[in-house]
């Protein structure tokens, strides 16, 4: 097991997560935020947008490990707070620090977004942001899966799972390394486990594309009779669509890219554009600055509006 050096005790989340009152607020919040940064989220049981919301800041200031705090205000039950504030929607976020709002933000916003905002809070009070460690470590994860250690690889996504079951990118990674490992079952029920306000997340789509082309590289022909099939007969389509998805199981992705424009020049609508469907399965599985993504992306655009 890979050892992060993190922390691994944390506040109940009880003692960080609150629900507040007209009559509460001033001790929950304006006296809390003289030790400790306090979120307070604006919303109503009506709302549906808060309804996505709420979770993922619970999530991400659980993350926070005690560095920041959160307050939940019903303004159905709050309206003449909500009226001071100056709420004209919902779902509303303020920090206040000190007594004194110091950020905020209107609407459902990305995780992303999310764990921004409190890192800027956190550095506001002089903190440091524990999603630094955390980012740390996935880059860590990442070099090992990039040099073939896909065990160790999947055993760090793992750990930093722990102190952040919805950091997307560990979340990704711990796919990506169970097929590298070549076991693409595991792999998809753990993609298919991934919590919702992550579901849909660049690095799980991407990890979805990457279990899509692990499969049919299972099926692949023997490269060496493909490369024979093309060479014997170049508008030979499957042929030269199977040679692609050989070339990508062998590891040589650019070569496949190749191909695959090659196929989309002679003939776009093969397939039901089994061509260019394939590209952006690649692209997908890549990530976006890509030599190979940029490459081909922009050989493909220059085709697609010739």
């Amino acid at each position: 097991m890979i050892e992060l050096g993190l922390n691994k005790t944390a506040p109940a989340a009880g003692d960080l997560i609150k629900d507040s009152t007209e009559a509460t607020f001033m001790v929950d919040v304006i006296d809390a935020s003289s030790e400790v940064p306090v979120i307070v989220d604006f919303w109503a049981p009506w709302c549906g947008p808060c309804k996505t919301l709420g979770p993922m800041l619970e999530a991400a200031v659980t993350g926070a490990k005690g560095a920041v705090k959160m307050v939940k205000v019903n303004v159905d039950e709050a309206q003449r707070l909500a009226g001071q504030l100056r709420i004209q929607s919902i779902p509303t976020v303020y920090a206040f620090w000190k007594g004194q709002p110091v950020d905020g933000f209107q609407g459902a916003v990305p995780g992303s977004e999310i764990k921004a905002f409190i890192d800027r809070l956190i550095k506001t009070a002089g903190g440091e942001a524990p999603g630094d460690a955390l980012a740390e470590a996935v880059a860590a994860a990442e070099e090992m899966l990039a040099e073939g250690a896909a065990e160790d690889a999947a055993q760090t996504f793992a750990a930093i799972l722990e102190e952040d079951p919805v950091y997307a990118d560990a979340y990704g990674g711990l796919v990506r390394a169970y097929v590298a490992l070549g076991d693409t079952d595991q792999a998809e029920a753990i993609l298919n486990g991934a919590p919702a306000e992550i579901a849909t997340s660049a690095p799980l789509e991407a990890a979805r594309a990457q279990i899509d082309l692990a499969r049919q590289a299972a099926n692949a022909g023997p490269l060496a009779d493909l490369m024979a099939a093309v060479e014997a007969d170049p508008a030979d389509a499957q042929a030269r669509f199977d040679l692609a998805t050989a070339l990508m199981a062998s590891g040589q992705t650019a070569e496949a890219v190749d191909h695959l424009l090659e196929l989309f020049r002679r003939d776009r609508d093969w397939n039901d554009g089994a061509a260019k469907t394939q590209l952006f399965t690649i692209f997908d599985a890549l990530k976006a600055n890509d030599p190979i993504v940029l490459h081909g992306r922009r050989k493909l655009s220059s085709m697609i509006f010739a």
